[in-house]
């Protein structure tokens, strides 16, 4: 089992040597964007294509985006909040709930409200426009990575309420892969599916494994700091 380099494994054998983790991002190069300002969607465009992206569709209204995601079947959609006939929100949620595409939204605000109700509808990331290539690349990374982790947690559990649960160990988890270990967030979740498939593990039980030994380590830092 691999476990981020110069570690030891919560979850592995005595035995076990930690290898070199994988840490590349899922790849995509098809993506659909909807704003309904023109010079903004063309500068999108033009940030995407530069940065070896493919834009295979292009709409002005929430309407005319959600079709083009279900004929296109892009690997994002990134769609303004507001927008005309049917708002970017809207259109968000309707993409979630048949599972076409990841969605990342373009807001000129970031009140916690709007945020809270990106999230409901389904977003995966937002980006708070002016924006540029070193805000949107990330957030693209960002929502692809979310909407995999979501997917998988869905494949393997199917009870909402456990996946809810599940969810939130997998996030501490994550964060401590994180904290001590220097993964990003996709490598994180990554390691931790990809140890639940190779030890025939459930996720959460993973998560819990990660957990329990970022505690051990914080109680046993926090005695060699009391005995100095």
């Amino acid at each position: 089992m691999q476990y981020p380099a110069g570690t030891r494994s919560p979850v592995s054998t005595a035995d076990e040597q930690p290898q070199p983790l994988e840490t590349e991002s899922p790849q995509i190069t098809r993506i659909v964007i909807a704003e309904d300002e023109t010079l903004i969607r063309l500068d999108l465009k033009e940030m995407l294509e530069e940065e070896g992206y493919t834009v295979v569709g292009e709409a002005g209204d929430g309407a005319t985006a959600v079709k083009l995601v279900e004929e296109l079947k892009p690997d994002l959609a990134i769609f303004d909040v507001k927008m005309p006939v049917l708002d970017g929100l809207s259109a968000a949620e309707q993409i979630h709930q048949a599972h076409l595409a990841p969605v990342l939204m373009l807001t000129a605000f970031s009140q916690r409200e709007l945020v809270e109700r990106a999230r409901d509808a389904g977003a995966m990331a937002y980006i708070v426009k002016p924006f540029s290539k070193s805000d949107l690349v990330p957030a693209i990374e960002m929502a692809v990575s979310r909407y995999a982790e979501m997917r998988a947690l869905e494949g393997e559990i199917a009870d909402l309420s456990q996946r809810l649960e599940t969810r939130k160990l997998v996030d501490r988890a994550k964060s401590v892969l994180q904290t001590k270990f220097g993964l990003n967030e996709p490598a994180a979740f990554r390691w931790i599916q990809k140890t639940s498939m190779d030890r025939r593990m459930t996720m959460a039980a993973v998560a819990e494994a990660v957990i329990e030994e970022g505690e051990a380590q914080d109680r046993k830092k926090a005695a060699e700091s009391s005995g100095e």
